[in-house]
């Protein structure tokens, strides 16, 4: 199982998203299956991978640590590359993913001459710092991305919660914020809230689209 495309991906789409899972879960985990058909009911075509780790557990269904930041970035790289070869020059690429998979994104759009492929990278949950460790942040890289970047966090989330964030000040290449009330690090919103998870990703999938329209037109 290479990739997962939904329906709506081809040579006809107008904005394609390569969303890449999260350390734990795989492309097709409930989390990511949500999320994927949320975005496509928003116009949204999705492509999903999996590292190189993940397609070996599957093989052989061995629970693995996720490989190195350079083997992660290569495999992103790569899917980049296919996708630009593989669909017309003038479609919107947007780099996101699931906490781990979205750091990988936003560190792939950091690097030089990244500009000329991605259009837009979301970060999904982003893992700002280890839970209960936050002073190890993973922000030193964001400054450098070579185009608009949304995080997407719940506000429960333990990788990075609204007064942490809020007391570092501006984070230096965040072009928008979306948070989900209540939400966790997989947008499950509290028990005593009338939301369901499939309602916060929702919400996420809808803040995705408004945010490309907003670069789409930025860019025109």
């Amino acid at each position: 199982m290479k990739r997962i495309t939904t329906n709506s991906y081809g040579p006809g789409a107008k904005i394609v998203m390569l969303l890449a899972h999260g350390a734990g879960a795989p492309m097709d985990s409930n989390f990511m299956n949500l999320l994927a058909d949320a975005l496509e009911k928003q116009g949204i075509a999705v492509v999903r991978f999996e590292f190189p780790y993940m397609t070996l557990r599957r093989a052989d269904g061995k629970k693995r640590p996720p490989d190195r930041m350079p083997v992660l970035l290569e495999a992103f790289r790569r899917e980049v590359e296919w996708f630009r070869q593989e669909l017309p020059s003038d479609c919107v690429l947007v780099v996101a993913g699931k906490s781990m998979g979205g750091r990988v994104a936003s560190l792939l759009a950091s690097e030089e001459g990244s500009g000329a492929a991605i259009d837009a990278v979301i970060c999904y949950g982003y893992p700002f710092h280890p839970p209960g460790k936050p002073d190890r942040w993973r922000t030193d890289h964001l400054p450098g991305v070579c185009c608009p970047l949304m995080m997407v966090q719940g506000t429960r989330d333990p990788f990075g919660k609204p007064d942490e964030i809020k007391a570092r000040g501006a984070i230096a290449g965040v072009s928008r914020w979306c948070w989900l009330e209540g939400g966790n690090h997989d947008f499950q919103p509290l028990a005593k809230q009338p939301e369901q998870q499939a309602d916060l990703i929702e919400l996420a999938a809808r803040a995705s689209r408004q945010f490309l329209d907003s670069v789409l037109v930025a860019s025109s």
